[in-house]
């Protein structure tokens, strides 16, 4: 979502929705509920306190990037949402179904909303693109005409359309994580988390992963989280929207001083309970000793 300035903002949807004779509509129950929601999460580790009272939610359409160093709950949220690890109390909320009390074969359900990319792509290296790409379609026993457009799709969806026929040996680091994306949105996921996907990548390559999460919120109205350590990424996520031009092409510009995102947010953990929450410009603001190292690197 952007908060418009300038009325003649490109392919902005405005805070409030307007119909054709500018007259405020009534909210969408299906963008009222979030994507995911978070209540009062508490999960320890023996005697570590791994996630401390975490509340947060991600609405449709809009990103939550989730910083903080190693060992501070990043992937943890991550794994609780997969239903990989239940909390020791609160409420976690797909779609607004509560997911903390379901059984492995109910969360498979849940788990068809969500798409994952993993750190280093996590290809199958016997398996080519196209074969890792259409994974899950097969497991779903999905028609070979089906499976090939969708494959086909995805991969065009991340530039990659020419690799079909490659072994993941053939690729560099940054295209086995376009092809982790590619996987991760077969079957339209409304849902997708990243979990660290520019880790290792050069500044360019890491710029074009962050585009493709972009493409994704603007263009796809996916949820998504971003876990990351990199304010690089927090960077590109918070200042551009993508748009589509009169030829049909996908282009990335810069907010402005009249364009304000108000679809993507920062949460950063400490010792597994949040510390921050807000914009960019906010945290840039923020005069926490910590978040201030935090932001330089220190």
């Amino acid at each position: 979502m952007f908060s418009v300035v300038n009325e003649n903002a490109p392919n902005a949807s405005l805070t409030e929705p307007l119909d054709a004779a500018g007259l405020l509509q009534p909210e969408d129950p299906y963008r009222v509920k979030p994507a995911i929601e978070f209540r009062d999460v508490h999960l320890s580790f023996d005697e570590k306190v791994i996630l401390d009272g975490i509340s947060f939610s991600v609405g449709r359409g809009m990103t939550k990037i989730i910083l903080g160093r190693s060992g501070g709950g990043k992937s943890t949220i991550i794994r609780l949402i997969l239903g990989l690890l239940k909390p020791d109390s609160g409420e976690i909320l797909i779609d607004g179904e509560n997911i903390t009390e379901l059984s492995e074969e109910e969360m498979m359900d849940v788990r068809q909303k969500v798409g994952m990319v993993f750190q280093e792509g996590a290809l199958f290296d016997s398996l080519s693109v196209y074969e890792n790409v259409a994974y899950r379609l097969r497991e779903q026993n999905v028609v070979e005409e089906e499976v090939e457009n969708e494959v086909r799709r995805m991969l065009r969806f991340v530039d990659l359309e020419d690799a079909i026929d490659k072994m993941p040996i053939e690729l560099s680091g940054g295209m086995r994580r376009r092809v982790g994306i590619a996987r991760a949105l077969i079957g339209d996921p409304e849902i997708v988390l990243f979990d660290e996907p520019t880790a290792g990548l050069d500044p360019p390559t890491a710029r074009t992963i962050c585009e493709l999460a972009i493409k994704l919120r603007d263009l796809q109205d996916v949820a998504s989280i971003f876990v990351t350590h990199e304010m690089n990424n927090v960077r590109y996520l918070t200042s551009e929207y993508a748009t589509v031009d009169e030829t049909g092409r996908v282009i990335y510009e810069e907010e402005g001083e009249k364009l304000c995102l108000l679809n993507t947010e920062i949460l950063m953990l400490k010792d597994g309970k949040i510390i921050f929450t807000g914009t960019d410009e906010q945290l840039k603001r923020c005069n926490d000793p910590y978040i201030k190292r935090f932001i330089h690197g220190k």
